[in-house]
């Protein structure tokens, strides 16, 4: 009788990791985050966390990459089949619901000062990964509504505040939300 193994292949654990990381790296930053912290809510040691990583870098770069992409996917399922104003209108609705989660919209921002931060300390290597994600998911934003760079310009705008309002803490009903009933198409 063939015995089943509870054991995680590497495959499995790998996706552990990064999803361990966006948390921790979103409650804490790229600086404040370490590996010893992601192996332990992974529940794996260190070594074997860098059997599958190379590096912390490395670790924070598939958790951005990840973000980013599931930012994407919510975008891609929401418009799907749609262009134009009716795209960009479906994709904020979509995008104001995924912003709820607030650990996800944390490693989002937490990228963004992460670049920054590891520039700073000459870790040229995150701002470059982070720019490509960012243009990448700016060119298929821009092609979903209409292929105007001024349009997805204003749609990711729009986005930053969102960004900013949901992380600052501001309740919808907030004065300071009143601007984007009128632009955004959420309700």
């Amino acid at each position: 009788m063939a015995r089943t193994s509870m054991r995680m292949s590497a495959e499995e654990r790998r996706e552990s990791v990064i999803r361990a990381a966006m948390i921790e790296f979103a409650r804490s930053g790229y600086r404040g985050t370490s590996t010893e912290t992601i192996a332990r809510r992974v529940g794996v040691s260190q070594p074997y966390l860098f059997r599958l990583f190379p590096s912390k870098q490395a670790i924070f770069a598939a958790a951005a990459e990840r973000c980013i992409e599931e930012t994407w996917k919510v975008f891609d399922e929401a418009s799907a089949g749609l262009t134009g104003e009716e795209a960009r209108v479906a994709m904020s609705r979509a995008y104001a619901g995924l912003v709820e989660d607030r650990e996800r919209l944390m490693m989002q921002m937490q990228l963004y000062v992460s670049v920054f931060a590891a520039e700073m300390a000459g870790e040229g290597d995150i701002g470059e990964a982070a720019r490509k994600l960012w243009r990448e998911l700016f060119e298929r934003v821009r092609i979903r509504v209409g292929g105007d760079v001024k349009d997805a310009t204003q749609f990711m705008a729009y986005g930053m505040l969102v960004n900013t309002l949901v992380a600052l803490g501001y309740p919808r009903e907030d004065r300071m939300w009143d601007g984007f009933d009128q632009h955004d198409g959420c309700e």
